[in-house]
């Protein structure tokens, strides 16, 4: 460990990074590789690229996607996720170099202790690396503390100790007994500085402790950090052992210890690299807040390809797997590129020779330039990804033309005479895939408080421009609800009218004016507030969740919306519809306990059952009638956590868009009786 000192903030670096998956025996003999262990599902979500994950004893940083490529290497072939649309839109995000979507490196074991798959791995780094002993509150680099993970399968054992800690009892004059040593854990230092533009960085403990300056009495003295334990984030105590002085955290809180704080010097900690200097202002952040790290992601559900996309994926393929004089020589013969794609055991067996020059042609074709890129980013909604599985379900004559690639298998259900009859269709999805593909992240701001997304979205290499990204394959099954759309255009006609519609607007308005990242670029935030149709069929969604949760045999948080509700434009006809589905990405699939909710009688019931208990909440009549008022900017009406809020896992918005006022007809006194698109229930 090297220390480096910029001016601004003394920090301890490694030079060397330590590859725990490295190939020298002395590191496969000190270090058994694996520290944790994580479910795909949260590795995008949760804990991706940038992110802190907190293990039993101290916490780590996924590496960038530069440090994954010598995992990689370990495989004679690296597994890729095929699927040209989904492809189409990360580039489209990152640029044209990202051919592949490839999974987490993973290899399942024939048995519990086999070593099958160790050499597998996300690889990554301890970050925070300033830590504090539990023994004495010593506060120092990596370096001070010893790095200890001999067992091969408990890696929650590896731990930093505090090697000969003198215990708290020194600082009262008592010296420990002699001839006794004392090792204590270490826990990471939960202060961060963090920037709007996506940069981590260690937070400056013994400049903050000398207010700026270097200590008197030693150029780098022992530091504590003692805790006041009176329940703030902030509440500790920085002291300098060698001059005695002190300083409290809550100083950098709020807008005067913003002022306080240095500005940003650009660190990137998942890529062991520093940006040329940032120079934003800097923002205290404690480990594990909710802001530090934000997914940008994009998922598909497969449909069953086009021709157009069949040509697309293989002239992917063909530029993965040969070189660019390779395709130009030989793009016009089609048996040496069968030779050479068998060589790189790529399956041509259902491709025709015809078929295989035009996917060689378009190989080779040009990709747009930048400026186009841009341009089309700039216009492009995430409405698109939608419009090709709401077109095929429209189409109930091609279910039975599924294709077994696809993963998809959807059935029209019969629907029973009682069941609400603004439900028009009804569809079991008996069997789905889903595949989930990474951007980047964000810090300090969610991507849909921003819309520079070029600037604001932190890169996942060392140059900014990956050739691939991760993405997982979902397995599940669900049931979609289509409504109709005579009946919801007529009734979103009547809502847009109301006082309650003009009150939600205004309060996104504010909302908006208010949260949005001041370094984004300006926007018209009416561009961003959703039809009243998305809010029925949010609300519809969330009710239905909740009522499955207790039926289907999975827990709600294992529940996830998919929702197609846009009114229509020139390009694109409107939707009203919803898909409830659930899908696993370490499994084969589901059980089936989802879509046997489709049968009509038991869909009825759940339907019923579920607009009851909505008309209806334990916090009424204060939920029921909750409306934005006097600049408050709150994004929802009568939905609360007894009634309508789903979890995270569950909610596409964050339990945005929500009220049950759009959905049923409620009582209300000060407000005007809001036409629900069920109507009244119970009598109301």
């Amino acid at each position: 460990m090297t220390a480096t000192d910029d001016g601004s903030q003394m920090i301890f670096e490694s030079s060397e990074p330590m590859d725990p998956l490295g190939e020298s025996e002395d590191a496969r003999a000190k270090n058994r590789a694996k520290v944790g262990s994580a479910r795909p599902s949260s590795l995008l979500y949760t804990y991706g690229v940038g992110s802190i994950m907190d293990l039993p004893q101290f916490s780590i940083m996924p590496a960038g996607l530069d440090d994954w490529e010598p995992i990689w290497r370990r495989r004679e072939t690296v597994p890729v996720i095929e699927e040209p649309r989904l492809l189409k839109v990360v580039q489209l995000h990152l640029g044209p170099r990202v051919q592949q979507l490839r999974p987490f490196p993973w290899q399942p074991k024939a048995r519990a202790m086999s070593q099958e798959g160790s050499d597998l791995g996300i690889p990554a780094r301890v970050f925070p690396q300033w830590l504090r002993c539990t023994g004495c509150d010593y506060l120092g680099p990596l370096s001070r503390f010893s790095y200890t993970n001999t067992h091969p399968f408990r890696p929650d054992l590896a731990t930093f100790e505090h090697v000969s800690c003198p215990g708290r009892g020194l600082t009262k004059g008592k010296a420990p007994g002699k001839g006794k040593t004392r090792r204590s854990p270490a826990v990471p230092a939960r202060y961060l500085l963090a920037c709007v533009n996506g940069h981590l960085d260690e937070f400056p403990y013994a400049l903050w402790a000398h207010h700026g300056k270097p200590c008197p009495a030693a150029p780098q003295p022992d530091l504590k950090l003692i805790d006041s334990n009176i329940g703030q984030g902030a509440g500790a105590v920085i002291v300098c052992e060698r001059c005695r002085q002190r300083r409290s955290m809550s100083e950098a809180q709020g807008a005067s210890g913003k002022r306080k704080l240095p500005d940003c010097r650009g660190r990137h900690p998942h890529l062991n690299a520093f940006d040329s200097r940032c120079g934003q202002p800097t923002t205290l952040m404690m480990m594990g807040a909710s802001n530090l790290w934000f997914a940008s992601t994009q998922s598909i559900i497969v449909m069953p390809r086009t021709a157009e996309q069949d040509k697309i994926a293989l002239a992917t393929r063909l530029r993965t797997v040969l070189t660019e004089e390779e395709l130009n020589d030989y793009a016009t013969a089609p048996k040496i590129l069968r030779s050479l794609l068998k060589a790189h055991k790529c399956d041509l067996t259902d491709v025709s020779d015809e078929e295989l020059t035009a996917a060689a042609a378009e190989a080779l074709a040009p990709p747009p330039s930048e400026e186009d890129r841009k341009e089309k980013l700039r216009q492009w909604d995430p409405v698109e990804l939608l419009i090709p599985e709401w077109d095929y379900l429209q189409k109930p004559t091609l279910f039975a033309q599924q294709q077994d690639a696809s993963g998809l298998m959807v059935t029209e259900t019969a629907t029973s005479p009682d069941l609400p009859k603004q439900i028009h269709r009804v569809i079991a999805v008996n069997r789905m895939k889903k595949i989930n593909a990474v951007l980047g992240f964000t810090r300090i701001d969610e991507m849909d408080r921003v819309n520079d997304l070029a600037t604001r979205l932190v890169k996942l290499t060392r140059d900014g421009r990956p050739t691939w990204v991760p993405a997982t394959e979902d397995r599940g099954e669900g049931i979609f609800l289509q409504l109709d759309e005579n009946k919801v255009a007529d009734w979103e006609t009547q809502i847009l009218g109301t006082s309650l519609w003009r009150v939600h607007r205004q309060a996104h308005r504010h909302n908006f004016s208010r949260r949005f990242s001041a370094t984004a670029a300006d926007i018209d935030p009416d561009t961003r507030f959703p039809a009243p149709r998305y809010w029925l069929i949010h609300t519809l969604s969330h009710v239905l969740i909740r009522e499955m949760a207790m039926s289907c045999g999975y827990g709600a948080a294992s529940l996830s919306e998919r929702l197609y509700a846009w009114p229509a434009t020139p390009d694109r006809p409107a939707a009203a519809g919803l898909l409830i589905c659930t899908t696993a990405s370490d499994s084969e699939g589901t059980l089936g306990g989802l879509v046997a909710l489709s049968q009509p009688d038991r869909l009825r019931r759940l339907v019923v059952d579920a607009l009851h208990r909505a008309a209806r909440c334990s916090s009424d009549p204060v939920c029921g009638q909750r409306t934005p008022r006097h600049g408050e900017d709150f994004l929802h009406g009568a939905a609360c956590h007894c009634c309508s809020f789903a979890s995270e896992t569950s909610c596409e918005r964050a339990n945005r868009f929500l009220d049950r006022r759009f959905l049923l007809t409620l009582p209300t006194i000060d407000d005007e009786r809001v036409p629900g698109f069920f109507g009244a229930v119970d009598g109301y």
